[in-house]
């Protein structure tokens, strides 16, 4: 399969900022654009208290989500 990514208005080798959530998507499309040559930022936002979130009976993966970002950036 052949994949090939372009940016309108981004000179080759340009920078990006690729927003992350830790998962697959956004990790691919970040490794993908550093592959075709841009300088790519990564970016990810708490949304949440963390402390709270953990808390909560029943919640899954607070906090994981930014530690996946930053181990795949």
């Amino acid at each position: 399969m052949q994949q090939e990514i372009k940016l309108h208005d981004v000179p080759d080798g340009g920078r990006v900022v690729v927003a992350m959530s830790g998962g697959v998507d956004s990790s691919v499309a970040a490794a993908l654009m550093h592959d075709a040559g841009y300088e790519t930022i990564g970016v990810t936002l708490q949304l949440y208290d963390h402390g709270a979130a953990v808390a909560r009976p029943g919640s899954c993966c607070a906090g994981q989500d930014i530690h996946d970002a930053r181990r795949v950036a």
